[in-house]
């Protein structure tokens, strides 16, 4: 048993050293009830690989399900903000299970093949090479907000249609969503308002595209058509778009930041890759799933049990609620050797950064490209890229790894 550390998940140093602190839980206990909060903590890779195999032990439909009160408290008077937060949350696909999440996931499922997602490479490689060029007019610049933010932003968007002008507001909403990972007790409020004016920015639209042909050159379009033929209600479009655009960004956005500050980190592995990159295009693949296990972008998925099953010698009672650290498992020394050590050559590498299972990230193709060519622009473009702070402050969320801003200095290669 676990008896030398809190169990508030949300302290400074659990936020700054997740691997540390769920590290310690894997090898101590690492089927772990946490008392302050009422769920289990998993936190080896084949365990949670083994729940992912056996999801019909461990519902997807969280909200639907958990009927005890939020965790961490919540202010008593913002308990119909949560009741709101709750019903939205139900309508989005990946928050059911089979047959309901196979059916709506179909919808929009062949839109992210990786042959689909290989026609979005050359846009990904002009935006990328116009905000380096805009980068090195200054010398400078703060990789989260002026390149890993509004590259996956502009992807997403304008696969989904959105006006050009709108990217800011969608960002700026996105991040009130955010705050269903973060553990203030006033959360609610800015969680339900980013939810109400993304749905208020959307339902328009929605609803035009219900009223024309199905257009395949539009994600928002083809997400309409489950409207049309049956397979969504109108409410659950809407939902469904806020994810993509949600899901669709935030994820990549601290893929590449968090890559970004590996390589920093470890200068030898920055050298490494940009030898590599000229001689082998696989080079930055295998980065590219380094970063995303030694980092990864989010930390932690929540599921609730269906039924009593039992896991490490350990009984999950059905309605307990269940959290798997992916921080964690990609960490584990019994799948990874040399777990923290950053090294861009391992392989084979059996991160779990996308889940796995039915429920694996619709979006991962997408993530890997637009990560792929951001490293490799960074190593071919730069000699250096020198870190301008040794402070590194992270957002307050159990659900993401997401700094608050990396500012770099820029050395150009030589022509």
């Amino acid at each position: 048993m676990v008896t030398s550390i809190t169990d508030d998940m949300f302290t400074g140093e659990a936020i700054a050293d997740p691997y540390s602190y769920y590290g310690k839980i894997r090898d101590e206990d690492p089927v772990y009830w946490n008392e302050l909060y009422e769920l289990w903590v998993i936190t080896k890779h084949d365990d949670l690989v083994w729940m992912t195999r056996n999801h019909e032990l461990f519902s997807s439909e969280f909200w639907a399900r958990d009927k005890r009160p939020p965790y961490p408290a919540i202010d008593e008077s913002d308990m119909g903000l949560y009741a709101y937060m709750r019903e939205f949350f139900m309508d989005w696909f990946i928050q059911h299970d089979r047959p309901v999440h196979t059916d709506q996931r179909k919808v929009v499922h062949k839109w992210f093949n990786p042959k689909s997602m290989e026609m979005w490479r050359p846009m990904v490689q002009q935006v990328i090479r116009d905000m380096l060029d805009e980068a090195d007019q200054n010398g400078k610049m703060d990789v989260m907000k002026d390149f890993a933010t509004p590259l996956p932003l502009f992807i997403i968007a304008q696969m989904m249609g959105m006006p050009y002008q709108d990217r800011q507001f969608i960002r700026s909403m996105a991040e009130k969503l955010l705050f269903i990972g973060r553990g203030e007790a006033d959360r609610m409020q800015p969680l339900v308002d980013g939810i109400k004016e993304l749905q208020d920015y959307l339902a328009p639209m929605v609803d035009m595209h219900m009223d024309l042909p199905t257009d395949e050159d539009n994600l928002l379009s083809v997400l309409t058509s489950g409207g049309k033929n049956g397979v969504l209600t109108r409410d659950e479009v809407i939902a469904d778009a806020i994810l993509l655009l949600l899901a669709g960004h935030e994820t990549t956005i601290n893929l590449i930041c968090n890559g970004t500050l590996a390589f920093m980190q470890h200068p030898e592995q920055w050298q490494l890759l940009k030898e590599d990159t000229l001689d082998s295009p696989n080079a930055v693949v295998r980065a590219t799933e380094e970063c995303l296990r030694y980092d990864p972008p989010v930390k932690s998925i929540q599921r609730i049990a269906s039924e009593d099953v039992e896991l490490g010698g350990k009984l999950l009672k059905e309605g307990d609620r269940i959290r798997w650290f992916i921080s964690s498992a990609n960490r584990d020394p019994d799948k990874h050797p040399e777990p923290d050590t950053f090294d861009i050559t391992r392989w084979p590498n059996t991160h779990v950064a996308f889940g796995s299972g039915i429920h694996h990230c619709l979006g991962a193709t997408l993530a890997r490209l637009e990560a792929q060519e951001a490293f490799k622009s960074l190593a071919e473009r730069y000699d250096k890229i020198t870190l301008e702070t040794d402070e590194f402050e992270y957002q307050p969320s159990v659900t993401f790894r997401s700094l608050k801003n990396l500012p770099v200095s820029l050395e150009n290669a030589a022509p």
